[in-house]
């Protein structure tokens, strides 16, 4: 048990100054005069009768620990449980609608065949976008579905769409091939496509004939990205999914949360490493100077922008766009503005998934001062974010300019100079 010398000194009563003097030296009990002197009522009694107490204060420091020592209850809440909203008393602003009116380049809609477009522009013209670009314009695989896409947008909404095209690798080993993919690329073109999207199956799960993964940087596709360059049409490329993917799924992975709830998207197992994939895309990057390629998702160097801003130097083919990642860019609010004032003329607004309300996040971050608001999906990004208060001659080569320069046959006559 642990034993305590204590020194106590008092005031001397019969005179005006107050002066100290040594009382008597005790050895006691730490927890035993802890438990008395903690009682308020004896403390008044102390005072009073003493008028003064002194403690040394190395015994304060002591008290103050023996006094602390409280035993904490006996509860448990799961990490995605523990979400209290914010006591920060902040302006905020929930901005619905973009300032400028805004290109989407990153968006799927896989029922474009037949749906009503009404409806979409409905709910673009709410949030001021002018126009979308559907990734997806074969749907599947099918000529016949890009045909019928391109149809219902000629027919009803010409100016709000553009459409990109894709290819399948299923038959790269066919000395056919790239002549076939080449000649689909000229005709889909002329049919109205307007570029080219590469989905992460490539460099992931897209083999050969033999079983071998087939690269992204793979010299047997080198024609198609020739053949883009030749046509004067982008590549939006996405490749692998964020680093924390392939990582061990403990506590120091920052998706945990995302990883526990959508177990599909662990890449932990998988035989090739994410730093494999990202470093084929880049000698693409390098082996194609004249195509244009857009990098989806910031290169997953969201988190990284210095990384990024060496790519963008080292690449000037390379665009990239925003979509899905607007949460990294939230948590570091100079850094960002900092990377996008320097990269203003490479960066386009995409959004990636189709959910009307969530485009609220992105306008907040891109326009707002706005100080500690949270992501719109927890398991996403369970950290809070800040506005980056971006200029509007930034803004607007974000929301449609840098777009403009990209992407042929878009009306530029909807947006402001």
């Amino acid at each position: 048990m642990l034993n305590l010398r204590v020194r106590l000194l008092v005031e001397d009563c019969d005179k005006n100054d107050i002066t100290a003097q040594p009382l008597k030296s005790h050895t006691i009990r730490l927890e035993n005069f802890a438990a008395v002197f903690c009682n308020s009522n004896y403390l008044e009694g102390l005072f009073i009768t003493m008028k003064k107490l002194f403690i040394a204060p190395a015994f304060l420091l002591s008290l103050t620990l023996a006094c602390g020592q409280e035993k904490p209850l006996d509860m448990t809440m799961d990490f995605e449980e523990y979400d209290p909203p914010s006591s920060l008393v902040v302006p905020e602003h929930h901005v619905t609608r973009a300032k400028f009116p805004f290109i989407d380049v990153h968006n799927h809609q896989f029922g474009m065949t037949s749906q009503n477009l009404a409806d979409l522009v409905a709910d673009m013209d709410k949030m001021n976008m002018q126009v979308m670009v559907n990734l997806s314009g074969r749907g599947r695989g099918s000529t016949e579905h890009l045909e019928k896409s391109l149809e219902n947008v000629k027919g009803s909404f010409p100016k709000r769409f553009i459409i990109f095209t894709n290819v399948d690798f299923g038959g790269i080993d066919d000395a056919e091939w790239q002549s076939r993919m080449t000649k689909q690329l000229e005709e889909d073109v002329k049919k109205g496509a307007n570029g080219l999207k590469i989905y992460k199956s490539l460099g992931m799960f897209n083999k050969d004939s033999k079983g071998n993964r087939i690269p992204i940087d793979d010299p047997r596709i080198d024609p198609i990205w020739a053949k883009c360059a030749e046509l004067g049409i982008p590549v939006l490329i996405h490749a692998a999914d964020p680093k924390q993917f392939w990582q061990p799924i403990d506590k120091n992975n920052e998706r945990w949360l995302e990883l526990k709830t959508h177990p599909g998207r662990r890449h932990d197992s998988d035989p090739v490493s994410w730093e494999t994939i990202i470093a084929e895309q880049h000698r693409l990057f390098k082996k194609h100077p004249k195509t244009k390629f857009i990098n989806a998702h910031l290169g997953w160097y969201g988190s990284d922008l210095k990384k990024l801003g060496e790519l963008m130097d080292q690449f000037p083919n390379m665009y990239t766009e925003i979509g899905a990642v607007i949460a990294e860019l939230g948590r570091q609010p100079r850094a960002a503005r900092e990377f996008l004032t320097k990269y203003q003329d490479r960066v386009m607004f995409g959004k990636d998934s189709w959910v009307p309300e969530e485009y609220e996040t992105y306008f907040r971050v891109l326009e707002t001062a706005d100080e500690y608001f949270p992501y719109h999906k927890r398991y996403h990004a369970f950290w809070r974010m800040y506005g980056l208060d971006l200029p509007d001659d930034i803004l607007k080569k974000i929301y449609y300019k840098n777009a403009l320069k990209v992407i042929p046959n878009i009306d530029g006559s909807q947006f402001p100079k």
